[in-house]
């Protein structure tokens, strides 16, 4: 025996325009913000020349600059010295990432004979911890390259490290 009316079952409905709109503005916001990077492990190894002798090998040692920044009292730079190799000492106060940048650039064209094939020169830095973050960039930017007036890039040094000691 039945009592009432019989019950349809009840139909549940997905609007899904709202969903394509929020995969379309995601799509966009993907495809706008891609940047492409250059593959990583993209190494430069230099290997050794084959030669018939076994016990003669042509071993050619990199340039080295040391640079040195000394940090001001306010995390400002107060000195760089940059010294190639314990040869010569050379030191800058004012204007320094423009006068390093003319030094690595001047070290490496007599090194080398063109500064934008520097293969054969590093960088090692050797700079305080009071030395403000902004500083080092600037320093990292003076030696690796420079920005010509025509807008294109050239390259100067590419191998670049940093000198490891304990915090005082």
């Amino acid at each position: 025996m039945k009592i009432g009316k019989e019950r349809k079952p009840l139909e549940s409905k997905v609007d899904m325009t709202p969903m394509i709109d929020i995969v379309f503005q995601l799509l966009v916001f993907f495809i706008m913000t891609f940047k492409i990077v250059t593959m990583e492990g993209d190494f430069k190894v230099k290997m050794p020349i084959a030669t018939t002798q076994d016990n003669k090998m042509d071993e050619v040692f990199p340039t080295v600059l040391h640079v040195k920044i000394a940090a001001g009292d306010t995390g400002g730079v107060a000195q760089v010295e940059v010294d190639t190799d314990g040869d010569n000492l050379q030191t800058f106060t004012n204007d320094w990432p423009g006068n390093l940048t003319a030094y690595v650039e001047n070290v490496v064209a007599a090194v080398e004979g063109d500064p934008s094939t520097a293969q054969d020169t590093e960088v090692e830095f050797d700079i305080d911890f009071s030395l403000r973050y902004l500083h080092t960039v600037k320093a990292i930017e003076s030696v690796s390259g420079i920005i010509e007036p025509d807008r294109s890039i050239k390259k100067l040094i590419e191998k670049i490290k940093f000198k490891s000691k304990s915090r005082d």
